[in-house]
């Protein structure tokens, strides 16, 4: 006999159901995340692009090479449910804009955030990557730009660390904030492997 499904459960079954932005969504609904009770890492970035949204795996791409990097941690670890949970602001590519892909759909937030997030109660960290992600777990401490917000990521820690997005388009912004590398990933990795235990 199986066991019932959880709360959790249930609700990423209506999730990856979901179809509220179907007309919208150029390559159609597919919604792309990863969570368990257990997980003690929260990662919260934009939305997939089209190549996580071919996968269907989340950070499946140049992106998420770099953060495992900037975190760490290989690939088993990080995808590794049961203390990894990878929530984007927005579920399914959202589609392109003239400078990028265009923001996360706000829908996923309004509609599946505030019955999610409060499901994973052992979450110690949360990964605040881009502006939309910075926005939602920050809101009005959050500073003018997100510079300056990763800047001053000491007064979001130990719970929230905001990043930068790790694409290969800010290849530029890391040239310029060099501070970054030196500062803020090995204090990232040291959080990150506390709250990953052995």
């Amino acid at each position: 006999m199986s066991r019932p499904r959880s709360a959790l459960e249930q609700l990423l079954g209506e999730i990856r159901a979901c179809r509220l932005c179907e007309a919208s969504l150029p390559l159609g609904p597919r919604p792309v995340l990863r969570a368990s009770e257990t997980a003690t890492l929260l990662v919260v970035g934009q939305a997939p692009g089209t190549l996580v949204h071919g996968s269907g795996i989340p950070w499946d791409d140049a992106s998420g090479v770099r953060l495992r990097g900037w975190l760490g941690m290989d690939k088993s670890d990080f995808y590794d449910e049961t203390k990894v949970a990878i929530v984007p602001m927005g579920f399914c590519y959202p589609g392109r804009g003239a400078s990028g892909d265009l923001p996360p759909r706000p829908e996923c937030r309004a509609t599946w955030h505030p019955r999610l997030l409060p499901l994973l109660g052992q979450v110690e960290l949360v990964l605040a990557i881009g502006q939309y992600a910075q926005a939602h777990f920050l809101g009005e401490t959050r500073r003018k730009t997100l510079t300056e917000t990763v800047q001053h990521w000491r007064d979001y820690a130990p719970r929230v660390f905001p990043l930068p997005h790790p694409s290969p388009r800010n290849t530029g912004w890391f040239k310029h904030n060099p501070w970054f590398d030196a500062e803020v990933v090995p204090a990232l990795r040291a959080r990150v492997s506390s709250v990953m235990g052995p």
